[in-house]
Parts: structure tokens; C-alpha cells; sequence
């Protein structure tokens, strides 16, 4: 509240996890459950939880994107092999792999213009641009930025098409 005082504004499924979060255009707040290897939607208004998306394939989810049309883009990392990939969840909540053999895929984010999707990878510290079809397909693979030293977390864009990376371990904020 604007004085201070907070809530618990939903609670999660015995045995879910929270990581990533995003708002969906309707106010659906969308949920990584990386333990329950679950994308979850809570309502806005009713706060009820329910499993969008339920993928025992998934390593763990962790961070989430919105595509222009309402489409979820989850990273997928697998923190003991160093490996990583993406996931499409539809609006319908059917999941997609969308790439594999990416090092321990973390922050991942789409374009202002809906057009890319930027996949880091915390221990490998890179940044990945795809070219993202309007149908979600990806394509055109490309090194977007490397950093020599501390992991990467989270991304956003700004609406301008500046790219925000959390450099954990270093305490900054990259643009």
C-alpha cells in the first residue's frame, strides 16, 4: 500500500516454487514454478492459482516472457548438467520446446517490437538474440553479448528497445 504495509497477495500450490513473474495484459500474474515444473496463472482479481501449463520435460522453469500476442517464453535451465532450453506456452497452455542446447539458459525477454527474443546463460555469460516469427518459431541464432566475468539473472526491455540484464555476483544492472 502506498504507506508502507504489504499483503500476501497469493498463495502458491503445496509444493510450487516461485521464481520468474510476469503480468500478462489482462493483469494475470504468470508464475515459474520451477519445483512443480508448472507455468501458473493467478487472477487478478480473485487471487485464485491455477496450473496454466504443467511440463515434466521442464528442468525447472525460471524466468518468463510475453510475447506481443499473449504468448509465455520460459528459460529452462539445468543448473547441474550447465545446460539449458526455451519453452513456447501458448495461451491455451500447451508447452513447446522451442530451442535446446543452450548453456544454463536464465533471464529471457521479448523486443519492444516483438520481433526478438534475448536467452542469457548465467554461468556461460552470454546473451542469445532469436529472430521470434509471428507464429513463436524461432530462428537466426546470434550472439547478442558476452561478459568475461559474473553471472547474469533477469532481463527487461524498456519500451525504446534498451535491454536490462541483472549482473548477479556484481551488483549492477547492465544496459
Amino acid at each position: 500500500s502506498p504507506d508502507g504495509r504489504g499483503e500476501i497477495f497469493a498463495v502458491l500450490p503445496e509444493g510450487s516454487v516461485g521464481n520468474g513473474l510476469r503480468i500478462g495484459p489482462t493483469g494475470t500474474l504468470f508464475v515459474a514454478d520451477y519445483a512443480g515444473h508448472n507455468i501458473l496463472a493467478v487472477d487478478p482479481v480473485t487471487r485464485f492459482v491455477r496450473v496454466l501449463a504443467h511440463e515434466p520435460a521442464m528442468s525447472q522453469p525460471n524466468d518468463l516472457a510475453l510475447g506481443p500476442d499473449g504468448t509465455i517464453y520460459a528459460s529452462d535451465p539445468d543448473w547441474t548438467a550447465g545446460a539449458g532450453r526455451v519453452w513456447k506456452i501458448g495461451r491455451d497452455g500447451r508447452a513447446a520446446l522451442l530451442a535446446s542446447g543452450l548453456g544454463t539458459a536464465n533471464g529471457i525477454e521479448v523486443s519492444a517490437d516483438g520481433g526478438t527474443l534475448y536467452v542469457n546463460e548465467s554461468d556461460q555469460r552470454k546473451i542469445w538474440a532469436f529472430n521470434l516469427s509471428p507464429d513463436g518459431a524461432l530462428g537466426g541464432k546470434r550472439l547478442f553479448a558476452a561478459f568475461p566475468d559474473f553471472g547474469l539473472d533477469g532481463m527487461r526491455c524498456d519500451a525504446d528497445g534498451h535491454l536490462y540484464v541483472a549482473r548477479y555476483g556484481k551488483g549492477t544492472v547492465v544496459v
